[in-house]
């Protein structure tokens, strides 16, 4: 028997993934920006750059983590 899951608990999955989401971007901010100081970069690159690519990352996790797999999940 499948238990059925409650709106509760796929709010706090949900909550979870935003926290870890705004955590990330966070510290692919600050080391981007320390790195551009380290660097002495003009410009900030990897301010830039390094967001965007843990933004690629989380959008693919997202996608993976929700999709279902072989239709199993619903």
């Amino acid at each position: 028997m499948q238990k059925q899951n409650s709106p509760g608990r796929e709010l706090m999955r949900y909550a979870g993934l935003g926290g870890q989401i705004l955590v990330s971007l966070g510290l692919a901010v600050f080391a981007g920006y320390h790195a551009d100081r380290w660097l002495k970069v003009p410009f900030p690159l990897l301010v830039w750059l390094l967001p965007l690519a843990v933004v690629s990352m989380m959008i693919y996790k997202l996608i993976k983590e929700t999709s279902n797999k072989n239709g199993s999940k619903k």
